[in-house]
């Protein structure tokens, strides 16, 4: 009976502190009445802040007390208000009226220039400064995440859309706590979810990812564009943009002025709109700012940002609010929507003990007094920087522990569990009345969609086969309710993967039919079994493999693999040259640039994540490994009377072997790789570990060997490390390089499938573009030391967006470097300029080559590049 009386004990306890919380709610409008959206309540004494709904309504969970609250909306005056607080429901409506603006008294000469300048080339100058005036803050942020969809096509790209419908698609919410440490330390941790429709649901609400400013020069949002957009408080911001001065109101004793943003050139990657600056600090009030197509945004029509400041400790102003507001169409959709965050309860760590001061400096001669009466521009200021405060002088704010790892995002097991009385508790904007029904409908709806009835009946519908499937997409079977599906790969596989149908010279026609059944659970395990048939119609050969997959840790990403059988492979482990193309250049051009053997093995493969950014492969093989020969010499060429084929021997050319052909034998080889970015940040959610980068390179540690053991025929070791990664730079563009180094020791029997092979290309269809255009596929494969570099900078319209025409057309400029040294093939260099994004998805290069300084090939190729 005890554990009974203490639960009504503690009941009775916090009963009545639960009633004194007071609730505070009513509704912000216009001069007309009508309500504003996304308008801006700052309590002061809490240094919190909420926001109205899209009807301006809002709603505040406040313990008893008075406070002073501040209501703001951009382009309206603030307004003032104090409340004292009981327990109960208090309502509190507030009107707001336009902003009328002051226009201050400016003596014009000809070469003045608008006054806005001025206020901004302050706002310039002391940029850096509003930046890092903290060291450290917490906060705790709310965020609404709501989009929808007005059209949706009943076909898209003769496909049916099955199960979308107009009005909220997505409706979610999250409560986060976070901590931010300079320089760019951070860690969210996610106290609650909720996601309409998902009840075991965890939101894709990061507030982190919002956490954007207008203090730096370059603002880069994930999905929108390659570049950045240039802020208009960047350090060339005056290069970019224009401004007018359009007034100044007064707001709590402080002078803000409004100043219009104009893009300088109609496609630079700006913002338009209005910013307010605070007169005097010169730091950001609020913004009120836009992106459009101009600006080289994708996927949305526009993007609306709308930020709110507010001081949360002296001399220190932090956002209280945000909104990106957008709206988007394409192929027959239709839609827009919104992710607002709400900031409350700061703890911050100030930087500097007073603000920084921006005075003018008097002019030396009477010629640059006159000079600077004529033209404002010309005077000269300095900045009286401020007295910088120790971090170890205050009191921590934020959690050491949290940002010391590299863990971004923490999602809390319990998140997705929280009640609709917790939800009304802490939820600072209310719901919108479309809002309460999608929630109502879509949670009423889940145990009906999560029925086998009804992904029955939308699996009848999915599965339904097309000639599109079969031929060219590959065709799936699903079966929602179990967790299962079976793929089946293409006839014709046009985009360089498996394709059923092919061609060569070793086999003639090939069927190749692979299907893989897989199975997935509720923890994210998964295994699948894969078995391949494959029949030769010239050689008349029946091939099989059976292979077996089971993914079982999904924070290790751990996966291993266990595979046998006969099959067909390229001697170039990297298969660089894919089915189709083959298959067009041996029917079409008479060029049998593929190599295959024959190989009964049997291998198995194991993956994990050792440590953060620490991962490891290894793969065990044996195998009976036989040579093959031509077996047809069919082409569509017409050979004009010519008797002999074209067609050359399977039997590749290499430079350090007089005979590259080989005997059957036996191989027993083991590979393994170590691979380390440093520094990996990770989202850790309930259910698994998303790696999500770092700002430095990749480093790979590979060895395989061979030993004569088990019958084995073969011995060698070969090791080769790799640096590669990626860099942007801003504006300019982004760069890919990878450097590998390798070499080879303890040769005593090898054969060619045994070298470092390189990826090549002898098409005109483009290869990977991690490797070589031009090279051949084995003629400089090697078993002795190499270096081999690729390097692609990737302008993203840096020069092209000057050009009308191909600005309008969205292309893009792109140019790449390859380079190789091996035994035989020296110093052998590509050089590539090319143009990407041709119809979205088409890339065109023109590529030369030389050998030791000698110019050897040139050439143009189309490939597919996002």
């Amino acid at each position: 009976m005890r554990p009974f009386y203490l639960s009504l004990l503690l009941l009775l306890m916090f009963v009545p502190m639960l009633a004194q919380a007071g609730i505070l709610k009513g509704r912000v409008t216009d001069e007309n009445g009508q309500g504003l959206p996304f308008a801006s309540i700052y309590i002061n004494e809490t240094a919190s802040g909420t926001a109205t709904n899209d009807q301006g309504y809002y709603q505040l969970q406040l313990e008893p007390g008075t406070y002073s609250l501040e209501f703001k909306y951009v382009g309206y005056r603030a307004r003032n208000e104090k409340v004292t607080i009981t327990d109960g429901t208090k309502e509190l409506n507030v009107q707001l009226m336009p902003e009328v603006l002051n226009l201050k008294e400016v003596v014009v000469h000809a070469a003045n220039e608008d006054p806005a300048f001025a206020i901004m080339r302050n706002a310039i100058r002391l940029r850096k400064y509003h930046q890092n005036e903290v060291n450290a803050w917490q906060a705790q942020v709310y965020m609404k995440g709501v989009y929808r969809l007005d059209k949706v096509p009943p076909k898209v790209l003769g496909i049916k859309v099955v199960d979308v419908d107009t009005g909220i698609v997505y409706l979610s919410e999250s409560v986060s706590v976070l901590n931010f440490k300079k320089p760019n330390k951070i860690h969210e941790r996610m106290i609650s979810s909720k996601v309409s429709g998902q009840k075991k649901g965890f939101s894709f609400n990061q507030a982190s990812e919002m956490n954007i400013s207008f203090y730096d020069n370059l603002l880069k949002v994930q999905g929108l564009s390659e570049r950045g957009f240039v802020s208009p408080l960047a350090n060339n911001a005056l290069f970019f943009y224009r401004y007018e001065y359009l007034g100044t109101f007064e707001e709590n004793g402080r002078t803000i002025n409004k100043i219009k943003v104009i893009p300088r050139r109609k496609n630079d990657p700006v913002f338009s709109g209005n910013i307010y600056i605070v007169d005097g600090s010169w730091r950001i009030h609020s913004t009120d700012l836009k992106l459009t197509k101009d600006a080289g945004i994708e996927f949305v029509d526009w993007i609306r940002v709308r930020q709110v400041y507010a001081p949360v400790a002296a001399q220190v102003w932090m956002p209280v609010s945000q909104r990106f507001s957008f709206e988007a169409a394409g192929l027959g959709f239709k839609g827009g929507g919104y992710a607002m965050g709400v900031y409350s309860r700061y703890k911050v760590q100030p930087a500097y003990s007073k603000p920084p001061v921006v005075e003018e400096i008097e002019p030396e001669t009477e010629k640059e007094a006159l000079a600077q009466a004529k033209s404002p521009r010309k005077a000269k200021f300095k900045v009286i920087k401020p007295k910088e405060i120790a971090p170890e002088d205050q009191q921590p704010v934020v959690d050491e522990k949290l940002l010391s790892k590299k863990e971004v995002l923490a999602i809390e097991k319990e998140a997705n569990t929280r009640d609709s009385a917790y939800w009304a508790s802490v939820r600072p904007v209310p719901l919108t009345q479309e809002e309460v029904k999608d929630y109502s409908k879509k949670d009423s709806m889940e145990v009906i969609k999560n029925s086998r009835a009804y992904k029955d009946s939308v699996d009848v519908i999915r599965n339904k086969p097309s000639i599109g499937n079969f031929l060219l997409g590959g065709y799936t079977y699903t079966n929602s309710y179990e967790r299962k599906r079976l793929e089946f790969d293409p006839i014709l596989g046009l985009t360089g993967g498996p394709s059923i149908l092919q061609y060569n010279t070793v086999e003639g026609v090939a069927a190749d039919v692979r299907m893989t059944y897989i199975k997935s659970f509720e923890d994210r395990r998964a295994y699948a079994i894969e078995p391949t048939i494959r029949y030769g119609f010239a050689n008349e050969k029946l091939n099989a493999k059976l292979r077996l997959s089971y993914s079982y840790d999904p924070f290790k990403n751990s996966n291993i693999q266990v595979e046998g059988g006969r099959y067909i492979y390229q001697i170039n482990n990297l298969n660089p040259i894919s089915p189709f193309v083959n298959t067009v250049y041996s029917l079409a051009f008479e060029k049998n640039y593929m190599k295959l053997y024959q190989r009964d093995f049997a291998q198995v493969s194991w993956r994990t994540e050792l440590l953060n950014g620490l991962n490891l492969n290894a793969n065990l093989n044996y195998a009976h490994r036989m040579p093959l020969q031509n077996s047809t010499d069919f082409t569509f060429r017409n050979r004009d009377g010519e008797e002999e084929s074209r067609f050359t021997s399977n039997v590749p050319i290499n430079s350090e072997l007089e005979d590259a052909s080989f005997t059957t034998h036996e191989a027993l080889t083991l590979t393994a790789g170590l691979s380390f970015k440093p520094g990996m940040k990770y989202i850790t959610r309930p259910d698994d570990k998303i790696n999500i980068g770092s700002k430095y390179p990749r480093f790979t540690l590979s060895y395989r060997g061979s030993i004569k053991a088990l019958g084995s025929d073969v011995q060698y070791s070969m090791a080769n490390l790799t640096i590669s990664d990626n860099v942007s730079f801003g504006l300019f563009g982004a760069s890919e390089y990878s450097l590998t180094t390798g070499t080879f020791w303890g040769k005593e029997d090898m054969r060619l499938m045994d070298y470092k092979h390189f990826n090549g290309n002898r098409t005109f269809f483009a290869g990977t573009y991690s490797g070589f255009q031009l090279l051949d596929y084995y003629r400089y494969s090697t078993n002795n030391k190499y270096l081999e570099a690729h390097y692609e900078h990737h302008f993203n319209g840096f020069l092209f967006n000057k050009v009308p025409l191909f600005r309008k057309l969205k292309w893009q400029e792109v140019v790449s470097l390859n380079y190789l040294n091996t035994k035989e093939s020296r110093n052998y260099l590509e050089l590539g300029v090319g143009i990407e994004h041709i119809f979205k998805i088409v890339r065109v290069d023109f590529v030369t080559s030389f050998q030791e300084g000698n110019k050897a090939r040139a050439g143009f190729l189309i490939g597919v590049g996002f």
